[in-house]
């Protein structure tokens, strides 16, 4: 959420931010109501002086045996008239309130200007694409083929969008969570959460899923649940409605979840395969810091998504997202893009975001710096660290032989159990 400040204050800039996150804003609606708010909240500021000078003056005029029957109607009706516009005040807060939520955090002057992912910017790539002297296969004719996916199944669970592993398939997810978590907790200094998959909906407004997002989203009306879509959304509102201590700070979260997104503006879009699902798996980073540290924080905490990467060797790249192509709560993004053969592009599997304050206003969690002093909103931070089923699909393709075998990346070896090929006798 924006600071209402920023609206009184800097219309002018804040409007010029938003023209850069392609979409139309209540800005005008909000300055408005907001000098509205004022208006009324002044008068009533008044009216409240005038009534506790009233009363002072009727206690005299009792006290001396006067009548006060006059002043005391006076103040009868100004105490309806605060009534009045407390009422009106409570009603403006709350519209604008719900104003501010359709607002996006406004871009970091380092962001790219541009309003599609053709201004984003290649800052780094690591590893280069496998050469094969074969014609690639995409990783759901190798799952198939392998006996490790069955496409055919899951949509007869679940509908489409929906994936069944088996034998080495599902070790290979198993064995990808292990690994991540492992890198994260013990090298990284993430401590390791176990949140819901299920929130309610001031979680989910917390970190910006809502209201914006509510079509993405599977829901449980009847209990105000809300399937997760990312464990972002646990892991930041941890500290919702807390005010923290600055020698507590930084925070490092991760977690292994599965994650929950509806897709409903993907239709058309990756529909065969694994690579757009409605269930997903993902291990995900997530840090609370003072403002001062929040851009080192994000650098370290791309690298740590990077790090997974670089230890199964698989090609990828860093991007820096432009403002029309970042997330609605982000005010800066790196994207880590993997290397796919059968597409021959890189596509995204991770997303490192600083939000900045946007987040904690929203879920009202602060720290009171060392020393003392005024009490000030924290910065959150999130990353996939990384999205294992995206990141199964890079090791297929990439790892693919011409005999139709899958070579398992030498650092998940130890994980699967010493299992180097996947496919002949290695098949469970």
């Amino acid at each position: 959420m924006l600071d209402i400040r920023l609206f009184r204050e800097k219309p002018e800039e804040l409007k010029t931010a938003l023209e850069t996150r392609n979409g139309v804003f209540p800005l005008e609606d909000i300055i408005e109501l907001d000098s509205r708010r004022r208006e009324i909240l002044t008068r009533t500021d008044d009216l409240r002086s005038e009534r506790n000078r009233g009363s002072r003056e009727i206690a005299e005029l009792k006290k001396k045996g006067e009548d006060a029957t006059e002043l005391m109607e006076r103040m009868r009706v100004v105490g309806e008239e605060i009534k009045d516009n407390d009422e009106m005040i409570a009603e403006l807060e709350d519209r604008i309130q719900s104003l501010l939520l359709e607002f996006p955090n406004l871009p970091h002057e380092s962001v790219p200007v541009g309003g599609d992912e053709s201004f984003n910017k290649v800052v780094r790539s690591w590893g280069e694409p496998p050469v094969f002297d074969f014609e690639p296969l995409p990783h759901w004719d190798i799952g198939e083929s392998l006996g490790i996916m069955d496409f055919e199944r899951g949509v007869r669970l679940a509908g489409s969008r929906f994936t069944v592993l088996r034998g080495a398939g599902a070790r290979l997810e198993r064995a990808l969570i292990n690994f991540m978590l492992d890198i994260h907790t013990r090298e990284h200094s993430f401590v390791e959460v176990q949140p819901p998959f299920l929130v309610n909906s001031d979680t989910m407004k917390g970190t910006g899923q809502l209201p914006k997002f509510a079509e993405d989203l599977y829901s449980c009306p009847s209990d105000d649940l809300w399937m997760i879509p990312t464990a972002e959304v646990p892991l930041t509102n941890l500290h919702r409605g807390e005010i923290l201590s600055e020698e507590d700070l930084p925070l490092y979260y991760t977690a292994y979840t599965p994650c929950f997104r509806r897709e409903a503006g993907s239709h058309g879009r990756d529909v065969r395969g694994m690579l757009r699902q409605h269930q997903f798996d993902k291990v995900e980073l997530v840090k609370i810091c003072s403002p001062e540290s929040s851009y080192r924080e994000l650098e370290s905490l791309t690298l740590s998504a990077e790090e997974v990467l670089k230890r199964l060797e698989l090609p990828f790249r860093t991007v820096l997202l432009s403002t029309g192509d970042m997330g609605f709560a982000a005010s800066k993004t790196y994207d880590l893009e993997v290397w796919l053969p059968s597409q021959e592009k890189y596509r995204e599997i991770s997303s490192c975001s600083n939000c900045e304050d946007f987040q904690a206003r929203r879920m009202n969690t602060r720290y009171r710096p060392n020393g003392g002093g005024k009490v000030q909103f924290v910065h959150t931070l999130n990353g996939s660290g990384i999205a294992v089923g995206r990141c199964l699909i890079a090791i297929l393709e990439n790892y693919q032989n011409r005999e139709g075998t899958v070579s398992v990346p030498r650092a998940l070896v130890p994980y699967m159990d010493g299992v180097e090929v996947i496919g002949g006798r290695s098949v469970p």
